[in-house]
């Protein structure tokens, strides 16, 4: 798979160095003129064996040289990108928001994968006025959050969707009673709303037990235990990858009769999951929500994407790794673009009303008719969803 660690050493300044080649139809602006229109991330860059910061900086710079290449925006003038790490720390997210806010003529922030973050960044995004695309990030509350004029737009799976379907891939597999494995976060409480919900309409499968763990726990096997005891046929699990893998190790120590199928909510795939399982996930039925994998993408825009990201050292699309990310974020930044131009400036009240009012684009994930509208934040719907497993060489694959 493409480097990541070797796409992070790269200097910023060799990054936008690439660009000026790409911009045969804007010779007269630099990436880095004063006049640029400016993009942050916000994401978790330290976060060690995470790859998806490094997946959604990937697609907003495919996607920004696209735009460099075609003219830019208003009228010829650049769009350039930032990013702040913020190690998923909330305090660290908060600074970065502050940071990004005070630039003049950044329109707009990605933001990261981890749910919390984000949560804790809203009242600062209402303060400041700063509009905020989620394109990993999937707690209903990121963009449910009763704020007048709403500023936080996404691109991404919210637990409302994944839930039901990850109860709905559980009862088309036979599995009718299942049992819950939530981390102790923001994240999981959100989850187990969406579960809650959603079985108050639907009888199966049946929730026969929950499990609540905390990040960095040594162990994850006594409440994988505590679930099969309750009877539990397959297991719902809402994990990143460092937890994920230790659960996945410890299940591989079990004798076989004792591995029941995890089904799993994606945050798995934001990390090097795969690695960290090791051999034990080769006798482990486990399986991913996400919204989009290249295998299946639409053949123009994914040639597309393809002709610019050869550029940034992406040969083959088995190379790419945490998928979504750099399908999310490659969509919004071009969506963001069509923004800038509608609202013709950078004023961002100007461009979050723009947000609500785009026209159709045909994007990487899919068909946006039109993305957002002044009642639906929310770009994506439940027709993206799909189940995909890990192949022997690492690659994440539709079932």
């Amino acid at each position: 798979m493409i480097s990541y660690k070797a796409f992070e050493a790269m200097s910023r300044r060799r990054v936008l160095g690439m660009l000026p080649s790409l911009l045969c139809l804007a010779p007269h602006a630099s990436a880095l003129d004063a006049k640029a229109v400016l993009v942050g991330i916000d994401a978790e860059f330290g976060l060690v064996n995470s790859t998806s910061a490094q997946a959604i900086e990937l697609g907003a710079r495919v996607a920004i040289a696209q735009i460099n290449k075609a003219g830019g925006v208003l009228g010829g003038r650049l769009m350039a990108l930032l990013t702040r790490d913020n190690r998923s720390i909330p305090a660290r997210g908060i600074k970065n928001i502050k940071e990004f806010a005070a630039m003049p003529e950044l329109v707009a922030v990605l933001g990261g994968r981890f749910s919390p973050v984000i949560i804790e960044q809203l009242p600062l995004l209402k303060e400041v006025g700063l509009p905020f695309l989620a394109v990993w990030s999937a707690a209903d509350a990121i963009v449910d959050n009763a704020s007048q004029p709403n500023f936080v737009f996404r691109v991404s799976l919210r637990d409302s969707l994944a839930m039901p379907f990850l109860l709905q891939s559980a009862r088309l597999r036979g599995f009718t009673e299942v049992g819950l494995m939530l981390t102790n976060t923001a994240w999981g409480r959100s989850n187990e709303i969406a579960i809650q919900k959603h079985n108050a309409t639907k009888a199966l499968p049946v929730v026969v037990d929950t499990t609540w763990y905390n990040w960095q726990e040594p162990s994850l096997v006594e409440r994988y235990r505590k679930l099969l005891a309750a009877g539990a046929k397959a297991i719902i699990l809402v994990a990143n990858d460092e937890e994920a893998a230790l659960l996945v190790r410890e299940m591989g120590e079990l004798p076989p009769a004792q591995r029941i199928p995890i089904i799993s909510h994606w945050g798995v795939t934001g990390g090097r999951f795969f690695a960290a399982a090791g051999p034990a996930l080769r006798g482990v039925d486990f399986s991913v929500v996400q919204t989009f994998s290249f295998a299946r993408a639409r053949k123009p825009p994914l040639q597309r994407f393809m002709r610019v990201a050869q550029d940034f050292g992406v040969r083959r699309i088995e190379e790419i790794e945490s998928p979504v990310g750099v399908a999310h974020a490659y969509d919004a930044v071009h969506l963001l673009a069509k923004a800038v131009q509608l609202a013709g400036s950078t004023e961002r009240g100007a461009l979050r009303t723009a947000l609500e009012n785009l026209p159709s684009h045909e994007g990487l994930v899919r068909r946006y008719a039109p993305a957002f509208t002044a009642a639906r934040h929310e770009a994506l719907d439940g027709q993206q969803l799909l189940m995909a497993h890990y192949r022997d060489d690492g690659v994440l694959t539709p079932v």
